[in-house]
Parts: structure tokens; C-alpha cells; sequence
């Protein structure tokens, strides 16, 4: 059985001690069963727990509970509690990004990837508002931006807070010694397709000496 009173056993303590209702009707407002009802009569069941008032926590008014022990077939109503509303979870509404720091993201991501493996992309996804996919593709270098995508610290990029960045990365560290796994998926091996730093590295290189053959070639006229 279920029920959206709150507190349904110490609600089911108090409606005992307190009222002449059947164990069946405090069964049915309490969404427990009768015999469990009985058992906290006969003080075999919820010993150690107070009695709370359904009248005084608004789920049950005065007339619903008259009309509860005048009549033995009555179902009473539960009242929506003032309380209730206060004791939802409240959903976090999705991390928004300005539209022009989306472009941005990409470039977090890869910082993530290069400093901070053990972070799951999962964190990575909720905190910088992305998906896996995003992240897998850089992550392979498969992303269609991916010659442009450097990694740079999503604090300097204004995407996220230091602080947050900050317990992201310490829930992870702990949560990677505690497992006592040190490696985690990262950017694929240099072998196999260049890190970020190896194309800035060749990119300054060309930019500094040029093409090595032209080079050769120069001082072989010389």
C-alpha cells in the first residue's frame, strides 16, 4: 500500500492513541497494513517511535476524522500537508551556457581529457552542460572542430567556478584512490593520432625555422 502523508507509522501511533478509528481505516490512510496496525496497538510494532499529529501537520482535518469515527466505512482524505512541498527534491534546472561561450566548451573539454582523466565524463558533461558523445568525440579526435580545439582551464573560459571546479576534481581524486585505479580514459595515444601539444609544439616549430628540406637546401647552396 502506499500513501503521500507524511511519517505514515508515527501518523498511525498518534490516529491509535488518540482516536476510535478501525485498524482497517488507519490502515488505509496510512498505506500500512492492518495487522501492522494492530501490531503498534499491542505495542509489538513502532515502540520507539512518537505519535505525530496529522490535524497539527495539516494532512487531516478535524471534520474528516469526526466523520471517521462516526462511521466505521468511512475513507478519510488526506489533506495535501503545508509541509510537503518543502520536503520535495527540487531538480536542478540544466546547467545553461551563454551562446557565446558555447564555442568554448570543446576547449574545456580537452582540458579535462589532459589534466583531469579520472573526472567521469558524466561530471564532465553535467558541470560544462555537454553530452558523452561531445566528449568521446574529442576525445578520439573525431570532433568536426577538431584541429582548432586546444585544451584551455574552463575557469579562465568563465564556464564554470573555481570552486566548483575545485570539488569536482577532489570528489574524483578521492573517489580513483579509493579504488586504487590510477589510469582513466584520456586522449587517445600521441602514436596513434597527436596530442593537442604535439600540433602546437609542430605548429611553433614550422613557424620559427620552416620546412626542414628548404633548410637543408639553403645551406647546401651555401
Amino acid at each position: 500500500m502506499t500513501t503521500d502523508i507524511l511519517m505514515p507509522k508515527a501518523t498511525a501511533v498518534w490516529l491509535v492513541d488518540n482516536t476510535s478509528l478501525t485498524f482497517e481505516q488507519i490502515a488505509e490512510f496510512c498505506g500500512l497494513h492492518p495487522l501492522e496496525v494492530r501490531g503498534i496497538a499491542d505495542g509489538e510494532v513502532a515502540r520507539d517511535i512518537r505519535g505525530a499529529d496529522p490535524i497539527a501537520n495539516g494532512q487531516l482535518s478535524r471534520d474528516e476524522l469526526d466523520r471517521a469515527e462516526k462511521d466505521s466505512g468511512y475513507h478519510m482524505k488526506a489533506q495535501k500537508s503545508r509541509h510537503a512541498e518543502l520536503l520535495k527534491p527540487v531538480k536542478k534546472a540544466p546547467r545553461y551556457t551563454p551562446v557565446s561561450r558555447r564555442q568554448d566548451r570543446p576547449d574545456a573539454i580537452a582540458w579535462f581529457l589532459r589534466n583531469h582523466p579520472e573526472v567521469p565524463d558524466s561530471q564532465i558533461a553535467r558541470l560544462l552542460g555537454t553530452t558523452k558523445a561531445t566528449i568521446d568525440s574529442i576525445r578520439n579526435r573525431t570532433h568536426w572542430n577538431s584541429a582548432n580545439i586546444k585544451p584551455v582551464d574552463p575557469v579562465t573560459l568563465g564556464l564554470v567556478a573555481q570552486l566548483e571546479l575545485d570539488a569536482v576534481v577532489r570528489k574524483a581524486a578521492e573517489k580513483r584512490a579509493k579504488s586504487g585505479d590510477v589510469d582513466g580514459p584520456t586522449l587517445r595515444p600521441a602514436s596513434e593520432v597527436g596530442t593537442y601539444e604535439d600540433v602546437e609544439v609542430e605548429d611553433d616549430a614550422a613557424a620559427l625555422f620552416g620546412d626542414g628540406d628548404d633548410n637543408g637546401d639553403e645551406r647546401a647552396e651555401d
